[in-house]
């Protein structure tokens, strides 16, 4: 990763794209802006971005277009920004190739802490894949396929252990009911949000301290989950 990593945010709002280059350039990024999807494509294409920002309102095209567009391509990490706030459009734009989603208007610090996630998610898959993912007391060797909670090992079975690595493979990046579903239990079975439900339920009572108040494996409502490496 470069030292100051490179965003290109692709936005339309002459507001947002002023105030995202100076708050992002303080933090020490190289920003890049466009206000159409073709020309964020082509920025892309010339001078590759370690992080895109996407708005899925552009005057061009849709922001989910550009999504797939990139992801012919490219896996740079792709955080959505939008006023949009229902779930088609979340689904649909995570389902498209984007790794987060943010609805307008957004505190900035929480922008931050997922561009540093998104960030950090590159720099690994660039690399050779993370085999151990801790998240406070949890450790899960994702090659020896054990977890353990303060240092205590937690039996899992087969199907439970596979749900998990999915998602701490994917730390930090919000992951859709379907894609979970069809990478654990295959594309036959991609609809079957409630299976998953009562898998993740199983999941949080064997790993959380709270259950009902999780802390590490996060419902992303209508969408899907989410699990936090806490920094």
């Amino acid at each position: 990763m470069t030292a100051e990593p490179r965003v290109l945010v692709i936005d339309d709002e002459p507001q947002i794209l002023r105030a995202l280059r100076t708050i992002l350039t303080e933090k020490r990024f190289r920003v890049t802006t466009a206000s159409r999807g073709e020309e964020g494509l082509t920025l892309a294409a010339a001078n590759p971005p370690d992080v895109v920002i996407l708005d899925l309102g552009l005057p061009d095209m849709d922001g989910i277009e550009v999504c797939a567009r990139l992801r012919e391509w490219t896996q740079t990490p792709i955080i959505v920004l939008s006023v949009r706030d229902n779930e088609r459009d979340k689904v649909a734009a995570l389902d498209r190739g984007a790794d987060d989603y943010l609805t307008k208007p957004f505190g900035i610090e929480e922008l931050l802490a997922r561009v540093r996630v998104a960030l950090r998610h590159s720099t690994q898959a660039q690399g050779s894949k993370q085999a151990v993912v801790t998240a406070g007391p949890l450790m899960i060797d994702l090659a020896g396929h054990v977890v353990s909670r303060d240092g205590v090992e937690v039996k899992l079975t087969a199907t439970e252990f596979k749900l998990l690595a999915y998602l701490a493979g994917n730390a930090g990046r919000v992951l859709t009911h379907r894609s979970i579903l069809s990478h654990v239990w295959g594309p036959a079975e991609a609809d079957q949000v409630q299976y998953l439900r009562v898998y993740v339920r199983q999941l949080r009572k064997k790993l959380e301290a709270s259950p009902a108040q999780p802390r590490y494996l996060l419902t992303e409502p209508g969408v899907g989950y989410r699990f936090v490496v806490e920094e």
